[in-house]
């Protein structure tokens, strides 16, 4: 299954419009970041070279993200991060034993096909009944920034220079849709390497951008 990450410029000539169409997503937004005493989801003023556009930043596979996560957990728990051809008990067994450390990762601690990421820096990603209900917990692009650079090492990416950003999807994808194949990598974490650089590309232009990281 495809999973497409998009990203919404938080300008004020969409967030301030009557015809946003995610301004419940940040009202919501806002009241949980208060609510846990950060600031709000940041309004931009509109620049040259910005607009409200939103546009697909990457794509992959939701089993690769997956992949991903596993790796990062793994090293976060001091244990070998080895490859493996598919994902089996282990990953399952590792959400088990550290739980609770799964759910302080903005990486790991996210719905698959929906939620965002904001870029307001905060510790731990936030949960509340609203965001359960609808998008699943909150992630800051700056926590999961530092966490794609932790992990990176492990996986043969150096983050002070990686690799190129795949090319964004030409279109949006179905949720049952096949995912676009990766470029050719012959790391024994191909699969991993391919969504640590979209999620980087995310990040970092949500950052550089100030823009809202959705998952689709």
């Amino acid at each position: 299954m495809a999973c497409d990450l998009w990203l919404v410029p938080l300008v004020d000539v969409l967030c301030h419009s009557p015809d946003n169409p995610f301004s419940e997503e940040l009202a919501l937004y806002d009241k949980v970041l208060a609510e846990a005493g950060f600031p709000p989801v940041p309004v931009f003023s509109y620049m040259p070279g910005l607009s409200g556009d939103v546009a697909p930043v990457a794509g992959f596979d939701y089993d690769a993200l997956h992949f991903l996560r596993r790796a990062y957990l793994l090293q976060l728990c001091g244990l070998a991060v080895t490859p493996v051809d598919e994902l089996g008990g282990d990953y399952e067994q590792l959400l088990e034993m550290f739980e609770s450390t799964a759910q302080q990762s903005h990486l790991v601690w996210h719905y698959d096909h929906a939620g965002a990421y904001v870029p307001v820096d905060f510790p731990v990603p936030l949960v509340s009944d609203e965001l359960l209900e609808s998008g699943g917990p909150l992630g800051s692009a700056q926590a999961l920034l530092r966490e794609l650079e932790f992990v990176a090492p492990a996986i043969g990416i150096d983050p002070a220079n990686p690799p190129a950003p795949p090319t964004p999807p030409t279109h949006p994808t179905e949720l049952e849709e096949p995912a676009a194949p990766a470029p050719f990598d012959a790391s024994p974490f191909a699969r991993e390497r391919h969504v640590w650089l979209g999620l980087h590309a995310a990040a970092t232009r949500s950052l550089g951008q100030g823009s809202m990281i959705v998952f689709s």
